[in-house]
């Protein structure tokens, strides 16, 4: 019974992206035909021929890669330093602050949209990488689970490092930080995916196609009257390879660092 349930979970889990990757090697034709086709066809050249041509496909991979790299090491440097000064670091107000940070996880994103791209345009921001990776770099789930993993660290560990006359800098960076690397595995697996699928705060200040993420230009290939569908879910594929990548690279850290965040302190 407990072989057969995981069967179908297992099956529920992977029976889409298989999908998604033959449905990258036939025509829109093709996939909407009945039965539907189950096993790869002919035309994947084809579709990333219009990729490329309609979305300029590799230079929107180019700019995805970019802003997501680019964000994940910034933001997690951010959360990581947040997170530190609030689990370790005691000044006034510290509470207050931490709890009001963390309504920042029940307000919907959509509340500050307005605000963020009046502040873009007054900046002149707007069509440019740094408006799309700025304003989420003190993501509160982030400082989160980087609090609650460094509360976990034992004070004496810091104090010893202070005896020895190291700065506090160097005591984040040599006593803090190696200890933490399953946390931070989780942590830039987060942010990479939060990144790389963000969808709604790119399309609104990117204007120019040629630095569109793939997320927008994916949207913009579904046309009134025509939908190239092959084309889509080609874009589709390629767009899960990188996630795939950066999850099984830090895999090995994953678990464990999400679950530092429950150690109590």
């Amino acid at each position: 019974m407990l072989t057969s349930g995981l069967a179908i979970a297992l099956a529920a889990v992977v029976l889409p992206f298989y999908w998604v990757v033959i449905g990258s090697t036939r025509s829109s034709a093709d996939i909407f035909g009945s039965p539907p086709p189950l096993l790869p066809g002919g035309h994947l050249t084809q579709n990333l021929s219009s990729l490329q041509e309609t979305a300029h496909f590799g230079q929107v991979v180019l700019n995805s890669l970019l802003i997501a790299g680019s964000y994940t090491l910034c933001a997690g440097l951010v959360c990581t330093l947040a997170g530190y000064a609030f689990a370790k670091f005691h000044f006034k107000g510290r509470d207050w602050l931490f709890g009001l940070l963390m309504l920042g996880l029940v307000v919907p994103n959509q509340v500050a949209l307005v605000p963020l791209f009046k502040m873009m345009a007054e900046w002149q921001w707007l069509n440019t990488y740094q408006a799309v990776i700025m304003p989420n770099l003190a993501l509160p789930f982030g400082i989160f689970l980087m609090r609650q993993s460094m509360a976990a660290l034992p004070d004496e560990l810091l104090d010893a490092g202070r005896m020895d006359g190291c700065g506090e800098f160097r005591i984040f960076l040599r006593v803090v930080l190696p200890p933490m690397k399953p946390a931070l595995a989780a942590l830039a697996i987060f942010l990479f995916l939060f990144q790389w699928n963000d969808f709604i705060w790119p399309l609104i200040v990117l204007r120019d196609s040629a630095s569109y993420t793939i997320p927008v230009a994916l949207a913009s290939l579904q046309g009134l009257d025509d939908t190239d569908y092959g084309a889509i879910l080609t874009g589709t594929a390629i767009a899960a390879i990188p996630m795939a990548f950066v999850f099984l690279a830090l895999q090995r850290h994953f678990v464990s660092g999400l679950l530092a965040g429950a150690v109590k302190e």
